[in-house]
């Protein structure tokens, strides 16, 4: 066994100057924002989570843990800024043993009016690398020795990734400098259509395009998994038909439950499955939402992880709650007014949440669905399984 690795206070970009070499921005709180959410667990029940999420390598598939503005309405200063404050307290008392870090998710305008730029990305990966560079508790995943050393030596492993491939635009071989920059997860399309297939908001999905096939063989050859989280369901079809490796859903739920075009259908969610890949169940605001429980909370993301379990199998299931530090609801409210983040509206009523109780931030989200699954009866290999040892098993196949 190695050396157990504690935090040593260590804050984003503490190395340069506020107000100097970035805006002064006040950033949202880490703890606090939001009450603590009571599971009602009993003193055993609570003390046997605690054990789980301390023994067991736990992985969220999908976060974005980074220290958002406190008043939105800077978010594009913020972003222009090209410095995400990583929450490394945050992750230190969140339990994960790894992380799938989703960077700037196409917001990041540090050259560019609308994101998604080759620049904006390769700047953004850079800008991240030198802060992890500057502090020892986190360090950059590449593959699955990573993950078993942050187990080990109680770190944390982040896995660079982004939503979508954008960036690369008709470049193939960008895939490439991606990989040597260190991503190793990556999405096809991010709900609107690129070179590569249809995004989920598009009224006509065209699937995957020949180019598209292309960069799916060279993300297979090189280990990059495959998200299609935000594709259209043609795209999501033919991704997982195309792909010699599983592929995954990091974030999502299933529109049986809650029917909106940003949860998957049983087709796709089945074809994944068929084809060893795997789904993450999302959390974030006004998503996984269901209709036992349509004020958005624990409840209805355990709701749509229930369905996936019963439809897909549980080998096939997990977590990808896409939460952040900061007010996720105001967030949306701020991308709602740029291109290409407006999706479809959804098409059941439903109750508008300050903030989903029980999944508010990275640090709480996979800590509280333990407690949960522990709450609920589920075994000790289940709990394992769906919080950290499925996605082991699948990377073991892509990586």
């Amino acid at each position: 066994m190695g050396v157990t690795m504690t935090y040593d206070g260590y804050q984003a970009f503490s190395f340069l100057r506020p107000g100097v070499d970035y805006p002064r921005i006040d950033l949202a709180p880490t703890f606090g924002r939001v009450p603590a959410y009571d599971l009602g667990l009993t003193p055993d029940q609570a003390e046997r989570a605690a054990r789980l999420l301390r023994e067991n390598i736990v992985i969220s598939l999908h976060e974005h843990p980074q220290n958002f503005p406190a008043d939105m309405g800077r978010l594009g200063e913020y972003n222009r800024a090209g410095r995400q404050f990583t929450s490394y307290e945050g992750l230190a008392a969140s339990g994960l043993t790894a992380v799938f870090d989703n960077l700037m998710d196409g917001t990041g305008c540090i050259v560019s009016h609308t994101g998604w730029s080759w620049e904006d990305t390769v700047y953004d990966l850079g800008m991240r690398r030198a802060d992890l560079a500057k502090q020892s508790y986190a360090h950059v995943v590449h593959d699955l020795r990573d993950i078993e050393r942050a187990h080990r030596d109680g770190t944390v492993g982040i896995v660079l990734s982004l939503e979508a491939a954008t960036p690369i635009e008709n470049q193939v071989d960008r895939i490439d400098i991606l990989y040597g920059l260190g991503v190793r997860q990556m999405g096809i399309a991010y709900s609107e259509a690129n070179t590569l297939g249809g995004g989920l908001k598009e009224r006509r999905d065209g699937g995957l395009t020949a180019f598209g096939r292309r960069a799916v063989e060279r993300m297979n050859r090189l280990g990059i998994a495959i998200d299609v989280s935000h594709s259209g369901d043609r795209t999501c079809l033919d991704t997982i038909a195309e792909s010699s490796t599983p592929v995954l859903i990091t974030h999502a739920g299933a529109r049986t439950v809650w029917p909106t075009s940003r949860m998957k259908p049983d087709e796709v969610l089945v074809a994944c499955a068929e084809r060893g890949g795997l789904i993450g169940i999302e959390a974030a605001p006004h998503t996984t939402i269901s209709a036992a429980h349509p004020r958005h909370d624990i409840d209805s993301v355990m709701d749509h992880f229930r369905y996936c379990v019963d439809l897909m199998g549980i080998e096939h299931v997990t977590f990808g709650p896409d939460t952040l530090y900061g007010d996720h609801v105001a967030l949306h409210r701020e991308l709602a007014q740029r291109p290409g983040f407006s999706e479809p509206p959804l098409v059941a009523p439903f109750e508008p949440v300050e903030y989903v109780a029980g999944v508010e931030n990275p640090t709480e989200g996979l800590a509280n669905i333990i407690g949960w699954l522990v709450r609920e009866g589920y075994s000790d290999a289940d709990i394992t399984a769906v919080t950290g040892g499925n996605v082991l098993r699948v990377l073991e196949q892509i990586w």
